[in-house]
């Protein structure tokens, strides 16, 4: 089969035929159809350590078709449509037992920990697995696995936005775009802030009632202008200290930050407004397996949508083009790479 090797900071992904891996008790070999190309492959190319040792596969929202099961495996099938999670998680440790399995203690993370899916096939532990409906598109159903998914936990979960409330999202990118559309289909007003005008009236399309440039704008003040005092949750989705401070910043008395960009840098949170104003200031990470039920109904019914968040689709020989493209900032929505 072919694959795109990581070799190790900043060298380009290696296209090169190596062997079909063969699936073990309780496991899958799934064929590809697509795997979205991500920024967390990006921070591999820039010296964020794997914890598998180049050479790795990378990619790790996937979406293809099962091609052959384990010893073990009950209700997965060849043939089968099949979602990908990014995380497997153990299921026995005390954070799975709580129902918070996106942190898992010993979790295994596609793409990193082990062989992910920018390569023709993969092989997969089949009990985390979903399947998918004969209505959703397979391709473009890869992008629920991760840039769907993650920022659907975010904003249900650790920001818990309810119908009404103001919301305020800074950073539209591939995850962002999608914390958009999550909050607008929970009934929040959704402000949308990013320095790309393009991804700003993508955010629109997908449910933003408000739009800010900061290359424009003060977005700290407008935010409180439009919102008459602050929102009620803010998400920084960017993984820049400076933007998380005027997130925390838009925040009403009593409101909610959820962090949800990564960043190796630190963030010197002024604790006095913390305590003074009791804001609440939230990680947030993956999603946990058993949401992926409900965000592939929400997709089946149209309140989220995938096609308009898929910028391109390109070949897996195309994979260091997309990085670049990606690295460049060309990118608005999700490139996705097709076999």
């Amino acid at each position: 089969m072919k694959a795109a090797f990581f070799q190790g900071a900043g060298r380009p992904l290696e296209v090169s035929e190596t062997d079909i891996p063969k699936p073990g008790y309780g496991e899958a070999l799934v064929r590809v159809a697509a795997c979205g190309v991500c920024a967390t492959d990006l921070h591999y190319l820039h010296g964020v350590p794997t914890f598998k040792k180049p050479p790795l596969i990378l990619g790790h929202e996937i979406s293809g078709i099962v091609e052959e099961v384990g010893e073990g495996v009950s209700g997965f099938t060849r043939g089968d449509r099949v979602l990908v999670p990014p995380v497997i998680s153990c299921g026995t440790c005390q954070r799975c037992r709580e129902g918070r399995d996106n942190v898992c203690a010993a979790m295994q993370m596609v793409g990193n920990n082990i062989d992910g899916g920018f390569a023709e096939f993969i092989k997969i532990p089949a009990r985390v697995l979903f399947k998918l409906p004969d209505d959703l598109p397979l391709q473009e159903s890869a992008i629920i696995s991760d840039a769907v998914s993650t920022p659907f936990h975010a904003v249900k979960n650790r920001g818990q936005v309810r119908g009404g409330e103001w919301v305020a999202i800074f950073g539209c990118g591939g995850v962002g775009i999608n914390a958009v559309q999550s909050a607008a289909a929970l009934g929040a007003s959704v402000i949308a802030v990013d320095i790309d005008d393009r991804k700003l009236r993508l955010a629109k399309e997908l449910g933003a009632l408000e739009t800010i440039n900061p290359k424009e704008a003060d977005a700290v003040k407008e935010i409180q202008k439009i919102t008459e005092g602050g929102a009620d949750v803010a998400f920084e989705i960017i993984g820049k200290p400076q933007v998380m401070e005027q997130a925390f910043d838009t925040v009403k008395p009593g409101g909610r930050l959820v962090i949800v960009g990564y960043s190796a840098e630190n963030w010197s949170l002024r604790v006095s407004r913390v305590m003074f104003r009791e804001i609440t200031v939230l990680g947030s990470l993956g999603c946990r397996l058993a949401e992926y039920p409900t965000i592939i109904n929400m997709v089946r019914s149209g309140r989220l949508k995938l096609a308009p968040v898929i910028s391109d689709k390109l070949r897996l020989e195309e994979i260091n083009e997309a990085m670049k493209r990606l690295e460049e900032g060309k990118v608005v929505g999700r490139q996705i790479i097709v076999f």
